[in-house]
């Protein structure tokens, strides 16, 4: 323990200045995904520099945590929104995905010009079995959390069967989870109730800004004309933005898809994946399989949302659908319109939502059919780990054939081996990726 006395005064608010320099370093250093995002900023946020208080940290995570999006990136907004307002929950936010979307498109980038030489192939022989394991890994944590009972292992259960078998569309699925979690709240609560999550904390780092009996600023306090107001101003912005871009069709429709995408990810960037994969692979043909996969790798080993894969997609669509005369530029343009899309939303949700639960504060809980969903998310994500797995484990199957080919062996050992690090022995996903990658490089010189 330490014998550091606890402070007695708060410290003084930070410039906007200081907090700029504060959330661009977050954002070169955000890995670990949103659990180890959420954990960096509360370490420095609550304990070191106490910008706000253990119980309304939690207080503003519970809130994000209910909503569709990245929640480590709403949080951030939310957290500066309170310090700085507007200004401050935009530059946070802009801040918190800009060097991912940055890496990502250089990137995505090089990949489409260097992907063929074997030495690239050769790492990436490595990464796919790894992101098999990574998925089916994220099924396994989620659902070991969400998946409390025989009704929601079924929910589950009927959600893999609905997508695997019968191809029913992602939507369709969230839709028909969320009447069956509304029902079963009502006939069996019990089987439904929320459990876990981010309980309130009697912890205390000494005064901070935004403290625990902190009225809300001026900024933060609820008004219906306020709320009006945001609603009216984003939805300009949206509407005005798709306007631009409707002089290209793909770039609309990357417009129009992300957008969609954005409100359907709730329980995580894993369970919008199968959309995502649905939508970009399957009907829009932006990028094959094996892109999509390559795409989470780096997703998983760069800083920021795991979400940022839209990125990655939206640069590839951009290429191949020759949204501009140059790729790179047909590239960046298809990049930041999924990139944008995707995250407009993410500051609806804090600006115009972040008023009325400092309101109404209180533990905010999920909803019956929030539990719902989250349970056929798992069943959904079970399902993108199985068709990641067979486009590794037969690389030249097709759907016509969906075991032709020859089964590679290799790439089911490294998948088992991967998982059994990251489920066994809690091994960080970066460095289970990192020495995959090394090993599919040694096996390209020896195969």
């Amino acid at each position: 323990m330490s014998d550091v006395p606890i402070p007695t005064t708060a410290p003084p608010t930070p410039t906007l200045g200081e907090a700029f320099k504060y959330w661009l370093k977050l954002g070169f250093i955000s890995f670990g995904g949103p659990a180890g995002q959420i954990a960096m900023m509360h370490q420095e946020l609550v304990e070191r520099r106490r910008w706000i208080s253990e119980h309304r940290y939690l207080h503003a995570l519970n809130y994000c945590m209910l909503l569709p999006g990245p929640e480590a990136t709403q949080l951030a907004i939310y957290i500066s929104w309170l310090i700085h307002g507007v200004r401050g929950g935009v530059m946070a936010g802009v801040l918190f995905f800009l060097p991912s979307f940055v890496l990502l498109s250089l990137l995505a980038g090089i990949y489409l010009s260097f992907g063929n030489v074997p030495v690239v192939q050769g790492i990436f022989y490595g990464i796919k079995p790894a992101v098999v394991a990574v998925v089916l890994f994220a099924a396994w944590r989620i659902g070991s959390r969400a998946i409390r009972n025989e009704v929601l292992l079924t929910i589950a259960a009927l959600a893999f069967v609905g997508i695997f078998f019968f191809d029913i569309d992602f939507p369709w699925i969230v839709l028909a989870a969320a009447i069956l979690g509304a029902i079963g709240g009502k006939l069996l609560p019990a089987k439904f109730k929320g459990g876990g999550g981010h309980g309130a904390s009697s912890k205390t780092y000494g005064p901070a800004i935004i403290d625990d009996d902190t009225p809300p600023p001026a900024h933060a306090k609820f008004t219906w004309a306020r709320l009006a107001v945001t609603v009216v101003v984003f939805v300009a912005i949206w509407a005005g933005s798709m306007l631009a871009i409707s002089g290209s069709t793909e770039l609309y429709h990357l417009g129009d898809f992300f957008t969609k995408a954005a409100f359907l990810t709730i329980g995580g960037a894993y369970a919008v994946l199968p959309y995502v994969y649905q939508g970009a692979v399957e009907h829009f043909g932006w990028l094959t399989g094996p892109q999509m996969m390559d795409g989470l790798a780096l997703g998983e080993t760069t800083p920021g949302p795991l979400i940022m894969i839209v990125t990655w997609v939206g640069y590839l669509g951009g290429v191949s659908k020759a949204v501009a005369g140059n790729p790179v530029a047909a590239g960046i343009a298809g990049a930041a319109v999924a990139t944008f899309f995707t995250f407009l939303p993410s500051f609806f949700f804090i600006l115009a939502g972040g008023p009325l639960v400092e309101a109404t504060r209180g533990e905010l809980k999920f909803t019956a059919p929030l539990t719902a969903i989250t349970a056929a998310v798992v069943g959904v994500i079970l399902n993108l780990a199985t068709f990641f797995a067979w486009h590794t484990f037969w690389p030249k199957a097709t759907n016509a054939t969906p075991f032709g080919g020859p089964f590679d062996a290799i790439p089911v050992v490294i998948a088992v081996v991967s998982f059994v690090a990251l489920w066994k022995y809690k091994a960080d996903i970066m460095k289970v990726i990192g020495i995959c990658a090394l090993l599919g490089l040694v096996l390209s010189f020896v195969r």
